[in-house]
């Protein structure tokens, strides 16, 4: 039945064009439909025309029409697509303005008030401290932010920086969860790994593969119930070696297979066990690895659990 729904609302113009916010004669999805409608009704009054009317005098001037009004529309086609890339771009410089503008202070803030903390001689109440300790957690969570619309802008832009180096993937993964360790435990979620021997060396930017692998075990902690299980898995597959994230956790939905790497979106059953989140780790993760050479993506059963996997090359001798 949500098949049959989703089929349908591919169908839905009118909303598909409210979605950029534009008019109908503004929306290229509007104007390709109008165009197909008026190649189908002119073919046949050409037919019919042609049967009626021996001249070709008709059928010529006929067919001078339709192709104006196909140029016309044509015209307002691509200006409907000129008009959503200049929005687009827009929307990156505003991202990308804001986010270096907003960085600054919010670093200053964060590192002035864990000067605050760190002083013994301040002189503050418990009750003061622990208003310092939450607007230290809050600046650093918007420090979080700015980073990722800054990541986002640049992914778009095709700018983003990557210092790619040689690296073992073992260690790496080894780190990681480490210091997800005591997070799993609190939430009884039993987190392991399974990596495979001799693993050849990568070649990627480690720090932002950590972002990446990083993001997708918090994901997996964040959506995996009580008495959990989490797999991280490495291994060697043709020239890459191909890491992945198991979990048991609440899994995504079939409608939203093809939105799960967009922007900005949190699928409803994610939204039932975490409120919290910007939708734009995983957007992120998948400019990393194919800024990388490899590829991501992800299987899942709703209420089995999730797994997400990801290639990175590996160093030829």
């Amino acid at each position: 039945m949500a098949n049959l729904k989703n089929f349908i609302n591919q169908f839905n113009v009118v909303s598909q064009c409210r979605q950029y916010r534009i008019t109908l004669w503004q929306c290229p999805t509007f104007l390709f439909l109008i165009m197909g409608l008026i190649i189908i009704v002119v073919m046949a009054a050409t037919y019919f025309i042609a049967r009626l009317y021996t001249g070709p005098e008709i059928v010529i001037l006929l067919e001078s029409i339709v192709t104006s009004v196909l140029f016309i529309i044509g015209h307002l086609i691509i200006r409907g697509f000129d008009g959503l890339a200049k929005l687009n771009a827009t929307m990156s410089d505003f991202i990308s303005i804001a986010s270096h503008q907003l960085r600054t202070p919010l670093t200053h803030l964060r590192w002035t008030i864990e000067l605050l903390l760190e002083d013994k001689n301040l002189g503050a109440t418990p009750k003061q401290l622990e208003h310092l300790a939450y607007i230290k957690d809050n600046s650093k969570r918007m420090v979080t932010l700015v980073n990722d619309l800054l990541n986002v802008s640049r992914i778009e832009r095709g700018s983003l920086v990557l210092k790619p180096s040689g690296f073992f993937i073992e260690k790496l993964i080894t780190d990681i969860v480490n210091d997800f360790a005591g997070t799993a435990q609190a939430h009884n979620i039993f987190l392991e790994t399974n990596i495979s021997t001799n693993l050849p060396s990568t070649y990627a930017d480690p720090d932002k593969i950590h972002e990446v692998l990083q993001n997708l075990i918090d994901n997996a902690i964040r959506y995996t119930l009580n008495k959990g299980n989490i797999l991280v898995k490495a291994e060697k597959k043709n020239n890459f070696v191909l890491v992945s994230v198991k979990d048991s956790g609440v899994g995504i939905p079939k409608e939203d297979y093809v939105k799960i790497f967009q922007k900005f979106f949190r699928s409803q059953n994610a939204m039932k066990y975490q409120t919290e989140g910007t939708g734009l780790g995983l957007f992120i993760a998948k400019g990393i690895i194919r800024a990388s050479g490899g590829q991501i993506g992800f299987t899942s059963e709703e209420g089995q659990g999730t797994t997400f996997w990801f290639t990175l090359p590996i160093i030829k001798l």
